[in-house]
């Protein structure tokens, strides 16, 4: 059984700090910092961010928006494709509002000073996997997250309603009688504090360092997926985390994103032979959906037992101009697109389920929002279609952001402190290496509830994660690597039980122990702290 706890760490509301504010926003990527300023235009905002203000997942985004805008493209194109791509397993009035929304706040954006790149005068699209159509709205290349990050942050700055505190650590949610009331945190210069608000939006991103082999910077713990399981909330989904084919395969470096738009410009993917192996595998070869073009090169790099495949890009035209902070990238590794191949395999990027949201972000906990990488709307059903993600970032901030400044000015705030506190027994059992436990586990989510996943290995690594939580999740610590460790155990374990619980292949989730041709059932998982081993599955 799961050692399961309600909080992390120990605290008396009468002992420690007090902020309070109208709407606390956790994390500054694209979600927190839409809904921040949305929240801020008419209600005092806290935004916290766990490292600086500008770091966080979305300014490494290269490939873009996606906006149906283009001659010959429809909002009912691009519903479709997100549909197709995602199995079916969408929700669709989440699609339709998602996609019906893009052109109004891509032009919003623009008018913030957001330089998207243009041909001829008019925006230029591109396509990317999945997509029937090119609508993919780029800035600066393959620099479209950070040109949206700087954007967002100068709209921040330019309001006075909003504070902004850096290095600040999500340890837990505050709930008083099962609402969300704040949030308990920790910042390296004032220690434990409590941010008291009347709405409390998680924005903090996805769980990639579940993973061995990831693009998401060291940061993305799956901090805020795991505080609101703690707390209560509802998680959907989990198990369908996105793999992205390619990813720079430079042993001993960090796994860097290669654009899914440079196969969309007309990059191939070759073997060390030089030989194209994607037309195999699916008609769109290498714009299929990035499930089938993950497996397909898995299975082809143990097919020729190589570390990697490549991506061959030597005939793209104008390549280092589409494309400048990849061609750096790669000469930092004597890399010269014009002439060499680029090494690449997959690696973990996107975590699709998450914390259930309805159409506003509201959560099964009374008082909570979700938005962005972190909740589960519905919008990307079993499979996230290329570049949806910063577009959700953008809607489902703005309606987290708008629904949590109305909800706070119709309760004015409380005019005393409440007490509240958590004392944890002391635990006797032998501490772990927390650096060993993170790098293992790491290893183990890769090999056993990655790209391809069995019933099995599922088994076996659901019983290792609950004999390190043993060990692990009875202690309390103070400071963050500690914190972090228990809230990777927490969101590994999540996947690994939601992955067992799906026996069907569908989507990112590939079960290679299911029946062939058997069509997957179309339902949802959730689980809810209490029971760590029962998950629910619902239309």
């Amino acid at each position: 059984m799961f050692h399961e706890r309600r909080h992390l760490t120990d605290f008396h509301s009468s002992r420690i700090g007090h902020v309070v504010t109208d709407v606390l926003v956790v994390g500054s990527g694209v979600a927190g910092a839409r809904a921040a300023i949305e929240a801020g235009a008419s209600a005092d905002v806290i935004l916290i961010s766990k490292k600086d203000f500008s770091a966080g997942s979305t300014r490494y985004a290269q490939g873009g928006i996606a906006c149906a805008i283009g001659d010959g493209d429809s909002a009912d194109a691009h519903i479709a494709d997100t549909i197709r791509v995602g199995c079916g397993l969408n929700r669709r009035t989440v699609v339709e509002h998602v996609v019906r929304a893009a052109p109004a706040l891509l032009d919003e954006l623009m008018s913030w000073g957001f330089a998207v790149d243009r041909t001829g005068g008019r925006i230029a699209l591109t396509r990317e996997g999945g997509h029937s159509r090119n609508r993919v709205v780029h800035a600066r290349g393959d620099a479209t997250g950070l040109e949206l990050s700087e954007t967002l942050q100068r709209r921040i700055r330019s309001l006075r309603s909003i504070r902004i505190f850096e290095q600040c650590f999500l340890v837990d949610l505050v709930t008083i009688d099962g609402v969300c009331v704040g949030a308990v945190t920790h910042h390296p210069k004032y220690g434990h504090q409590i941010i008291w608000a009347q709405r409390t939006i998680l924005a903090g991103g996805g769980c990639g360092q579940v993973y061995r082999e990831t693009t998401n910077p060291a940061a993305i713990t799956g901090d805020a997926v795991a505080a609101a399981y703690r707390a209560g909330a509802v998680i959907s989904d989990i198990e369908f985390v996105q793999f992205h084919p390619t990813t720079l395969y430079i042993a001993g470096a960090g796994r860097a994103l290669i654009s899914e738009a440079v196969r969309g410009e007309g990059a191939h993917l070759v073997d060390r032979a030089g030989r194209r192996f994607m037309p195999e595998h699916h008609p769109d070869a290498e714009l299929a959906p990035r499930d089938v073009v993950s497996r397909a090169i898995t299975r082809h790099m143990l097919a020729t037992r190589t570390n990697c495949v490549y991506l061959d890009a030597r005939h793209v035209r104008g390549f280092s101009e589409r494309f400048p902070s990849i061609t750096k990238l790669c000469a930092e590794f004597q890399i010269d697109v014009s002439r060499d191949l680029i090494p690449v395999r997959p690696s973990a990027h996107y975590l699709i389920g998450g914390i259930e949201t309805d159409a506003v972000g509201a959560t099964s906990v009374p008082g909570l929002l979700a938005c962005g990488e972190c909740a589960c709307t519905g919008l990307h059903g079993a499979n996230r279609l290329a570049s949806n993600s910063l577009l959700e970032g953008l809607v489902t901030g703005t309606a987290a952001g708008k629904a949590a400044a109305d909800a706070a000015r119709s309760s004015p705030r409380a005019t005393t402190i409440p007490l509240v506190r958590h004392e944890s027994a002391r635990s006797d059992r032998t501490e772990l290496d927390l650096s060993d436990i993170r790098n293992s586990l790491r290893s183990v989510m890769w090999r056993n509830v990655g790209i391809e996943r069995t019933a099995e290995r599922l088994r076996e690594t659901v019983e290792i994660l609950d004999f390190w939580g043993h060990y692990v999740l009875d202690k309390t610590f103070d400071e963050p690597a500690g914190w972090e460790t228990q809230n990777l155990l927490t969101v590994a374990r999540l996947i690994a039980v939601s992955a067992l619980a799906r026996p069907e292949s569908i989507g990112v989730h590939f079960r290679s122990d299911a029946p062939l041709g058997a069509p997957p059932a179309l339902y949802h998982t959730r689980c809810r702290r209490g029971d760590s081993d029962r998950v629910e599955r619902l239309p």
